[in-house]
């Protein structure tokens, strides 16, 4: 089995803006977070992008536009030595359509990504800005870490989340 760092994408991995990054030019990587989730690569940790995106559904953006940006992290990372898995989205929005099994803080996507890459859970962690990311991650069985909007991950604090024997 696999082992995984789940990362929310905006407010952890790129600049968070409190609306919908709309345009690939107001997508700011957070180049700070690389090391530390390199150091996570390097022990073996599957990177995977778990992130709603809800704009797609209210037409704010399109896929492709996402795609680009979604390549644009991959590129910093792959140009630091580390590499993302995978790039899960939730396309989806409650305003449209209705209710979906993966749009966060329900758990479709970390169990669509657990099953994609036989991920073990428990020795798994999800970080992310919101609460629904921590209710996402332990709905699924994975350890949560809740840290504030464009804060640097903490490598001991993941660690110390990791060693963990409980999700709390």
């Amino acid at each position: 089995m696999n082992k995984a760092i789940f990362l929310d994408r905006d407010g952890v991995l790129n600049h968070e803006i409190y609306d919908y990054i709309t345009r690939v030019e107001d997508f700011k990587i957070l180049d700070y977070q690389i090391p530390v989730l390199k150091r996570f690569f390097d022990e073996g940790y599957l990177l995977i992008v778990i992130t709603n995106q809800g704009g797609i559904a209210l037409k704010r953006y399109t896929e492709q536009e996402l795609a680009i940006m979604h390549q644009m992290l991959r590129n910093a990372f792959v140009a630091k030595g580390a590499d993302i898995a995978g790039f899960y989205y939730c396309p989806h929005h409650p305003t449209v359509g209705g209710e979906c099994k993966c749009r966060k803080p329900k758990s479709g996507m970390l169990l669509d990504a657990i099953d994609m890459y036989e991920i073990d859970p428990a020795l798994s962690v999800m970080i992310g800005d919101k609460p629904r990311d921590v209710e996402a991650a332990n709905g699924a069985g994975v350890k949560g870490i809740l840290i504030e909007p464009d804060e640097q991950i903490n490598y001991e604090q993941v660690k110390e989340v990791l060693r963990r024997e409980s999700l709390v």
